[in-house]
C-alpha cells in the first residue's frame, strides 16, 4: 500500500508519553503494547502500523526509510544525526537535561579531566566549544559509578530529577541541553506522504498545544 504509514517508536517511558498523542490522530494500537511480544502492532487506522524499536534505533530506520516516521529523543539525535531525516515537531515529553556532573566533594586533578559518558560524539562537542581538550571514556551504563572509583573524574549523562545523583554524591555542574522527545520523518516519506504526515501533526498539536 502506497499510502501505509509506518511509524517506529520505543517501548517504555517514549511510548507510554507517545500513546495520548497517536490517539488524537485517531491511531490507537490494536494489542497493548505492555504485554504483546509483537514488535509490529497494527492500529485502529488500517493504513497505519507502529514498530518497536530500541530507543535508539528508532533514527534508523527512519533515516533508512523502514518507517516513515519515529519518536527519538534530542538526546540520540544529536549523538548521531543523520541527513535523510527532519525533525518536525518538539513533542514536548520524556524532558530531561543533558549535563556535566561530578563529585560533590570534588578534589584537584592535576590531569587532563577524564570523563565518562555514553554521548561521546556531545560530550566532545561540548568540550570543543569549550576550548578544552579531555578524555572521553565510553559507557553504557551505571554512569554514576565512573567518579566513585577514579576511572572518571566527571560524567556526561541525562539528569531528570537529580535523585540518582544525590544518591551517589554527585552533583550537577554544567547544563549542556534540554533534551525531549521529537517526531522525526524520513526526507523523502516527507515529500510523498505529506498531506497524511501534515494531518497527523496537526492532531499532534491539539495535544501539545500549539
Amino acid at each position: 500500500m502506497s499510502n501505509q504509514l509506518t511509524i517506529a517508536l520505543s517501548k517504555g517511558r517514549i511510548f507510554k508519553d507517545t500513546l495520548p498523542l497517536l490517539k488524537a490522530a485517531g491511531i490507537e494500537p490494536l494489542d497493548d503494547p505492555d504485554t504483546s511480544r509483537k514488535l509490529i502492532l497494527e492500529t485502529t487506522q488500517p493504513n497505519v502500523r507502529l514498530l518497536v524499536v530500541r530507543t535508539t534505533d528508532a533514527p534508523t530506520y527512519v533515516s533508512y526509510g523502514a518507517a516513515d516516521l519515529g519518536v527519538a529523543g534530542k538526546d540520540v539525535l544529536m549523538e548521531a544525526p543523520s541527513d535523510n531525516l527532519y525533525e518536525l515537531l518538539d513533542l514536548q515529553i520524556a524532558k530531561c537535561r543533558l549535563m556535566v556532573a561530578g563529585p560533590v566533594e570534588e578534589r584537584p586533578h592535576g590531569h587532563r579531566l577524564k570523563i565518562a559518558t555514553k554521548y561521546v560524539n556531545s560530550a566532545r562537542a561540548y568540550y570543543a566549544a569549550q576550548g578544552q581538550q579531555v578524555d572521553l571514556i565510553k559507557l553504557y551504563g551505571s554512569m554514576e559509578l565512573a567518579p566513585l572509583i577514579g576511572l572518571a573524574d566527571r560524567i556526561v549523562d541525562l539528569v531528570d530529577t537529580g535523585n540518582t545523583l544525590k544518591a551517589n554524591h554527585l552533583k550537577p555542574l554544567e547544563h549542556i541541553a534540554d533534551i525531549s522527545s521529537r517526531l522525526i520523518v524520513n526526507q523523502h516519506a516527507y515529500k510523498t506522504k505529506y498531506q497524511q504526515i501534515q494531518q497527523i501533526i496537526e492532531k499532534f498539536n491539539t495535544v501539545i498545544g500549539k
